[in-house]
């Protein structure tokens, strides 16, 4: 191959994203490099005043959110015998696998000492909440290793291994959902422990209960998000009518979601900080009307369920409402009372970008060479009995244009 024919090829291959993505990879090694050399104070704005930052506030606390989408499928579809749900249970289980997978890229980057991130293994506190977490984590992780390893196994064409792992499918569905219950409620729970810093409008006796019911919405709003991109990228999207019916579900998720959060305000009489002039007023009602309200209206309504576009937008809301929750949450809701105001430096919007991106390639790269989409059976052509044809003569053509 001549050098201008592989200058022509390059040119062609390589397109807009593909240099947005080298960019962002580019700029996220940098940043590595300032972190892990030059510690958390060169790379980020935080400080002993505000610890937790944007990689816990986005890459952990929504990282394990958007991921809920694997257990709430397999559950579905295992546990509840839902079978027409199980053409999505494999590229939900691929979502969940990358996701916690970059919530722990998330949290070596935020931890002073990355190096001893194995401590808990051995160095039990069953009274600490962090402790259940990082145990939960890394158990999930593993068990969707599991429940993901039979795709790899039938690309390999490895059939021992894929008997043995589907013998145990349903154990291991079981514990997938007792570990992701256990961890999505406890995120919430962290911040049970700090009721004079997490401002009103977030602080709830009921943040355990909000962070799982929010998981399980936003879970099915990633199957949908995840579809509507797959179709766009590989031309293999999933069947409308079972898409129309995840959407009705987050519907029902999101509205139980509000009840509970409106009896929790009354409850406590904590109307009058929804109508205070100020910025945490601001940031929530945004999160309630754009993650909540107004994707409730839109799913709500049969028509924008069955236009691809609608729905994509309607589920689009719901992933920025939740991840608007758990910002405010960790970020917002904390800087009245730290006297702190952070806002992350490039090098850690960088590592996030990276993280994000290198999550998208290996989706591309396991739909593009992994069995993750069932493929469609071609439909069945009826029998019919055969047609016996009448060849007409010139005479009996003759006599029927003549009558």
């Amino acid at each position: 191959m001549s050098a201008y024919s592989l200058v022509s090829r390059v040119r062609s291959e390589l397109t807009f994203w593909k240099i947005v993505f080298f960019i962002i990879i580019a700029l996220g090694l940098y940043s590595t490099y300032v972190r892990f050399f030059h510690g958390l104070g060169a790379a980020t704005n935080l400080s002993d005043d505000f610890p937790w930052g944007l990689w816990i506030g986005f890459d952990v606390l929504c990282g394990v959110g958007l991921a809920a989408g694997g257990f709430t499928i397999a559950a579905v579809v295992y546990i509840f015998n839902i079978k027409r749900f199980k053409t999505i249970v494999r590229p939900a289980i691929l979502t969940a696998f990358l996701g916690y997978l970059i919530v722990i890229i998330a949290i070596l980057f935020d931890l002073g000492r990355p190096y001893r991130i194995w401590h808990p293994i051995i160095m039990w506190n069953p009274h600490s909440v962090m402790f259940e977490v990082g145990w939960c984590v890394m158990l999930y992780t593993t068990v969707l290793a599991l429940e993901f390893s039979p795709v790899v196994f039938e690309k390999l064409r490895w059939s021992k291994p894929l008997k043995i792992i589907k013998n145990f499918l349903i154990p291991l569905v079981i514990l997938g959902v007792l570990f992701s219950t256990l961890h999505q409620s406890s995120l919430g729970s962290l911040y049970l422990v700090v009721p004079e810093k997490l401002y009103p409008l977030w602080y709830s006796p009921l943040l355990p209960v909000l962070f799982f019911i929010s998981a399980i919405a936003v879970g099915f709003a990633m199957v949908i998000f995840e579809s509507y991109l797959s179709s766009r990228a590989f031309g293999k999207n999933l069947e409308r009518p079972i898409l129309s019916e995840l959407a009705r579900i987050v519907v029902f998720v999101l509205t139980l979601y509000l009840v509970l959060k409106l009896m929790d305000f009354a409850r406590r009489d904590m109307w009058h900080y929804m109508f205070i002039n100020r910025t945490e007023t601001y940031f929530f009602w945004a999160e309630m009307l754009l993650g909540i309200i107004v994707p409730m209206i839109m799913l709500a309504t049969p028509a924008v369920r069955r236009n691809q576009k609608a729905l994509f937008s309607g589920v689009l809301l719901v992933i920025i409402g939740f991840v608007m929750n758990r910002l405010n949450v960790a970020i917002t809701g904390m800087e009245s009372y730290a006297a702190a105001d952070y806002f992350p430096s490039w090098m850690e919007i960088s590592v996030t970008m990276m993280v994000v991106a290198l999550g998208f390639a290996a989706f591309r790269m396991a739909v593009k060479h992994l069995p993750i989409f069932e493929r469609e059976k071609p439909a069945a052509i009826p029998f019919t009995k055969p047609v016996k044809v009448k060849f007409m003569t010139e005479s009996d053509k003759t006599e029927k244009i003549l009558n």
